[in-house]
């Protein structure tokens, strides 16, 4: 996937962000995320050094708000935006056609899931037909069908959860274990 900023436009656009009020970083991130409807979240690691070279260069000032950094925008900063608003405007077109093509990459891995959904639903439904004893009363049949049902629908969500965490860099091998060892612990005590 190609980056979602050039080089130099995510700092100008962290410029553009604060122009409209001043914001810790979390927020900046969080409005970053909106602006790209939840496609792209910038992690800490790249938001944070940004500001603080704009503010090294007097872009950008920061205040403490109790544990929060907030970060406002100077007149330096004002004046770099007016200097280069031509450059802001083709900035907010490039944002607009990443935002479509991020939208499209997620479509397009919905689509697959859903596919690979309902190969998983009919090989589980073919299964179970097959394994399913002539002799077993319908009310059991339609109990595994709703818990075979429950089972897939539970695997894809946590899928999209682990995929959304990895892509923010935030699943770690612990997780994997606890989840790992949930799941071991749930199939013994059926």
């Amino acid at each position: 996937m190609s980056p979602v900023f050039a080089h130099g436009h995510l700092r100008l656009y962290l410029l553009t962000l604060l122009a409209d009020h001043p914001m810790h970083g979390y927020e900046v991130i969080q409005a970053l995320g909106e602006r790209f409807g939840g496609t792209y979240v910038p992690s800490a690691g790249t938001v944070y050094p940004r500001l603080a070279k704009l503010e090294e260069d007097g872009l950008v000032s920061k205040t403490a708000d109790g544990r929060k950094t907030v970060y406002a925008i100077t007149e330096a900063g004002r004046a770099e935006l007016d200097a280069r608003k031509d450059e802001i405007d083709s900035l907010e077109q490039g944002v607009n056609d990443s935002v479509r093509s991020l939208a499209d990459g997620v479509r397009a891995s919905v689509g697959d899931a859903m596919r690979s959904l309902r190969a998983d639903l009919a090989a589980s439904a073919q299964s179970a037909n097959a394994e399913e004893p002539t002799s077993v009363p319908s009310e059991s049949a339609r109990a595994l069908r709703e818990l075979e049902m429950a089972l897939s629908s539970f695997r894809q969500q946590v899928r999209a959860d682990l995929r959304r965490r990895a892509t923010r860099g935030t699943l770690s091998p612990d997780t994997v274990t606890r989840l790992r060892d949930g799941l071991e612990a749930l199939r013994k005590s059926l």
